[in-house]
């Protein structure tokens, strides 16, 4: 692994004097930090250690991290004792107050907001969306299928979910590249200054175009949030402002990473690629295993009372690092969590669990069986470019920088 020199030079925070030395412990999953092998090699030494423990340094910095799947899904179930509010510094970067919604409300409030989104994003309408997916996907894929070889992630994985996104939130196609500019910024900067700038830039961009479906309303997302009622009401200009940031953020990146993550398993297995090539009626069933093995993504909490997990006591301000990857590849709960099995049908965590479970994993569970449904329609056999080395990011969300396939 490679350590960005801005980390090496951060000082860590104070460790509360209620954490037991003992549970101090390194953690590879953290802001700046990339590497040039698997990048889910290191889940397994982290599996040998306690169920939960503190590290000084994870993508949400100083933290209790909690590895276990039975602990993650009690902590997600728990709204007592454990708060998703305040998750997010975006806003607080540029002196701003609102959060992402509904992934930053906690109970009863993000029931009423959760009930009134979901119309949005049910699985009826989410299969409404099925040829316009397969379209842009097709329509990248023809680019290069030619060629002989592609970077996916610059001329597949980022672009076609993106495509379907800017539909669905009616803004113009022409954008795309700004997008993805501050998606990369946002999510993947080396330096605060380029996260904070992305951060105004993208919240000015959004208010203009909230304040265009005030006058001017589409049959989209925006002008949805703006007729939304709950509780005898309509969204706060924070709530908005949220509502909008989190479509966003969650439509530009998750996808992509999934992307870039199973299309890296297929180059380096040909037998489950091949086998898929012949049975394309598994690659659904084969997107939820994948989905386990390479889970990529955190989900932060705040302790908010006392409270025991995995025989440790947290406290009331502690913060909570959520990774799915660990859950999703416990011991405890997967026989051989290391190796994939297309069949497993595994119950996972990688959208989540519980009230807070990720609001898009149809779209994005449909967008992922079509790229490779269309893939391995179009591209022969494929492999990683020989000679070629795959670098990913560890921290954030676990993404590969750059994947070079060649057939």
């Amino acid at each position: 692994m490679a350590t960005d020199e801005n980390q090496r030079r951060q000082t860590p925070a104070s460790i509360p004097a209620h954490v037991p030395a003992e549970l101090i412990r390194p953690f590879p999953y953290y802001v700046g930090e990339k590497t040039t092998e698997n990048p889910f090699k290191f889940i397994a030494d982290v599996h040998e250690g306690p169920p939960v423990f503190w590290a000084e340094n994870t993508s949400i910095g100083t933290a209790w991290v909690v590895r276990r799947m039975e602990d993650l899904r009690a902590i997600y179930l728990d709204n007592d004792n454990f708060s998703v509010a305040g998750g997010s510094f975006f806003a607080r970067m540029i002196g701003e107050t609102w959060g992402n919604v509904p992934s930053e409300v906690d109970p009863p409030l993000h029931t009423a907001i959760r009930s009134a989104i979901n119309p949005l994003f049910i699985p009826r309408r989410m299969a409404e969306l099925e040829d316009r997916v397969r379209h842009y996907a097709r329509e990248a894929i023809a680019r290069f299928k030619d060629r002989g070889n592609c970077e996916i992630m610059t001329e597949f994985a980022f672009e076609f979910p993106i495509r379907v996104f800017i539909d669905l939130m009616g803004l113009p196609q022409s954008d795309m590249e700004q997008f993805l500019a501050w998606e990369h910024q946002l999510l993947h900067a080396m330096s605060l200054e380029d996260v904070t700038n992305a951060t105004r830039e993208t919240t000015i961009y959004l208010r203009e175009e909230i304040e265009k479906r005030r006058t001017d309303p589409k049959e989209d997302f925006i002008s949805y949030g703006l007729d939304i009622r709950f509780d005898g009401r309509g969204f706060t200009d924070d709530e908005m402002m949220g509502y909008c940031f989190n479509l966003f953020v969650g439509g530009l990146d998750t996808v992509s990473t999934n992307v870039g993550h199973q299309f890296r398993h297929l180059a380096e297995n040909p037998g489950h690629q091949n086998l898929l090539r012949e049975n394309p009626e598994r690659i659904g069933e084969t997107v939820e295993e994948l989905l386990r093995a390479y889970a990529s993504s955190v989900t932060p909490r705040r302790c908010i009372r006392e409270v025991e997990i995995g025989g440790i006591t947290m406290k009331p301000g502690d913060p909570v690092l959520m990774a799915t990857f660990l859950a999703n590849r416990d011991p405890e709960e997967f026989t051989d969590p290391d190796q994939v099995i297309l069949d497993r049908k595994p119950r996972h965590v990688g959208f989540g669990f519980g009230p807070h479970m990720c609001i898009g994993m149809h779209l994005a569970k449909r967008e992922l069986r079509i790229a490779i449904e269309e893939f391995l329609a179009a591209v022969p056999e494929f492999q990683i470019t020989p000679g070629e080395e795959v670098e990913s990011w560890l921290g954030g969300m676990i993404t590969p920088i750059a994947l070079p396939l060649s057939w």
